[in-house]
């Protein structure tokens, strides 16, 4: 003890420490039963404990509680933590029950589920629902994650549609400026003889809401390699600057290759709003008042859509904004302030845009009123129509012929 007691004054000021807890401790135990600590005296004791603390490092609080454990115990023990657990309430046999109620019922809500549970044991009587018919909302849903759960039940979830970033879905607001486009895709059925089930050609048509100026082209596919080309060839027919490209909710303008061509344009995209029919109502009044009505309704094999694109490009596309009046809308109020729109008015798209105030400044670079005006002059309404008609037989002769 006299040697302990010379360590520990001498030893002032530096402190001990050890890493292994275990062997700590049995170094304390060693140390406390070599010198029979229990027989000690106070002071002894005192000694004992600070010689302790120094050698191991601990504070008083904790070399207190190490030799009381000896003293309880006659061992120095590393204390296990035991975390405390509320007794379960529901057991593995409600887990299986639930998941056999999900099964029967294809997993319903959780507040169904629950009335149904609370049923079987208060109006049916099985009383193995007792605990589950009083089953919190939050609780069933811990059981439905559990594992016991999900091993006795495999519930498959459909793939969800994920939402699609791409356009705005709001109706397009062009404040009497055009170039805010409508745009729609026709398709030309499918062949019903021989090599039945084969696509037909498709057809794609874009009228500007202000003038209802239109171009129409055909392609052969919808998809990237055919889509995109037409699209810019499509474009540039138009005399004024694209702002506005709205088109419903197909994928084959609402995907990221037409989202890139747009945005290096500088063209806004947009798209038709859920359960709102009219968002895109003026490009399908004239895929039935043009397309159907001239190209029609049969099946026409993809090979002849360049001669259809042809067709359009120099014959109905200048015959319909240079040559075919249009009903003009016209919003009027009534004195309650209601508005209502007034089909007045019959012009052709070419004379409607210019009947804008300064219609210059919408016009492609390089291009004027005047340079329009000559197109439009050129030929009459009748012989442009004419024109055209003979153009549509040479084409149907050539789509109906066996070669």
């Amino acid at each position: 003890m006299e040697q302990i007691r010379s360590l520990v004054a001498a030893s002032e000021g530096l402190r001990f420490e050890s890493e292994n807890r275990r062997q700590m401790y049995a170094w304390v135990e060693s140390v406390l039963i070599e010198h029979s600590y229990a027989k000690l005296g106070k002071v002894a004791r005192g000694l004992l404990r600070r010689y302790i603390e120094t050698m191991t490092g601990l504070s008083r609080a904790q070399v207190t509680r190490l030799i009381a454990g000896y003293m309880a115990c006659g061992q120095v023990r590393v204390a296990t933590y035991v975390r405390h657990r509320f007794e379960p309430r529901y057991t593995p046999a409600d887990t299986e029950l639930l998941a056999s109620i999900d099964e029967a019922h294809e997993t319903l809500s959780g507040p169904a589920t629950r009335a149904i549970l609370k049923r079987e044991f208060e109006l049916y009587g099985k009383p193995e629902f007792e605990r589950l018919a009083a089953i919190s909302n939050g609780h069933l849903y811990n059981l439905r994650n559990s594992q016991r759960y999900r091993e006795r039940r495999l519930n498959y979830t459909k793939t969800r549609p994920t939402t699609v970033s791409i356009g705005e879905r709001r109706k397009p607001d062009p404040r009497g400026q055009p170039g805010f486009l409508r745009i729609d895709t026709v398709h030309q059925g499918d062949s019903a003889g021989p090599g039945q089930g084969a696509k037909g050609v498709y057809h794609i048509n874009a009228v500007d809401e202000v003038t209802q100026w239109q171009v129409a082209t055909a392609t052969q596919a919808i998809s990237e390699a055919y889509l995109i080309p037409a699209l810019e060839a499509l474009l540039l027919q138009f005399p004024f600057r694209i702002l506005g490209f709205h088109s419903d909710n197909g994928s084959e303008y609402i995907n990221r290759t037409v989202a890139k061509l747009l945005g290096k344009l500088h063209i806004e995209q947009t798209k038709s709003r859920p359960r709102q029919s009219g968002d895109n109502g003026l490009v399908e009044t004239k895929n039935g008042a043009v397309i159907r009505k001239h190209i029609g309704y049969g099946h026409i094999a993809q090979a002849h859509a360049e001669p259809i694109h042809s067709f359009y490009r120099d014959h109905l596309n200048p015959y319909l904004n240079y040559h075919r009046p249009c009903a003009q809308p016209e919003v009027e109020s009534d004195p309650k302030g209601r508005k209502r729109v007034r089909y007045k008015q019959y012009k052709t798209p070419f004379e409607a845009l210019a009947a804008l105030e300064n219609p210059s400044r919408f016009l492609r670079n390089g291009l004027t009123v005047d340079d329009l005006k000559r197109v439009q002059m050129a030929k009459s309404d009748t012989d442009a129509a004419r024109a055209m008609q003979q153009a549509k037989a040479k084409l149907f002769d050539r789509i109906q012929s066996p070669t």
